[in-house]
Formats: structure tokens, sequence, C-alpha cells
């Protein structure tokens, strides 16, 4: 028996999963925060302060995103295999370097 990776019966159950999955989601009503958190004291450490504050709506650059996107659906789009090999090395080195340090 020859295995390959089109199953059309479980493409099928597979889609048929997701549009239910979909369909509970959305007639499931979500609890009010004010209500799911009554009663429950909560502290957050400067640390989560800190990564809460990082996440900045001036971080996302919807323009450049799109841009991308429409590269990516024309087929233009072109990957800079340096640029992406020398992040790569840097950010092992950096990982490297704490682990040796602590």
């Amino acid at each position: 028996m020859k295995i390959t990776g089109n199953n059309p019966e479980l493409a099928n159950a597979r889609s048929a999963q997701a549009a239910a999955a979909r369909q509970q989601a959305k007639t499931a009503a979500p609890a009010p925060a004010a209500e799911a958190a009554a009663g429950v004291p909560v502290t957050l450490s400067s640390a989560a302060r800190a990564a809460d504050a990082s996440r900045s709506p001036a971080d996302f650059n919807a323009a450049k995103v799109k841009a991308v996107k429409a590269a990516i659906e024309n087929g233009t789009f072109r990957v800079d295999a340096e640029a992406v090999a020398d992040k790569l090395l840097a950010n092992a080195y950096e990982t490297l370097s704490r682990s040796s340090q602590g």
C-alpha cells in the first residue's frame, strides 16, 4: 500500500472539525471580565509591568505588513538569505553568551 500525503477523507474531516470549532467559538458567550475576576486580588511583578509597557502599537507598521503580504501573494517577495543568516548567528551568539555567564 502506498502512503501519500493526500487523503481526501482526512482533509474533509479536518475541514468539518475546523468549521464546528469556528461555529462553537461564535456561539460561546465569553464571561465579562469583571465577573470572571471578581474577588480575586492580582498583583503584577515589575517584570510583568515592564513587559506590558514594552508592547506598544508603535511597534506595528501596518503599511509595511501590507506591502510584504502583497509581495508574498504576487510572488515577488525575496528573502535576503545573508541577513537571515547574520541574525540567526547573532541570536545564537547572544544565547550562548547568556548561558555561559549564568
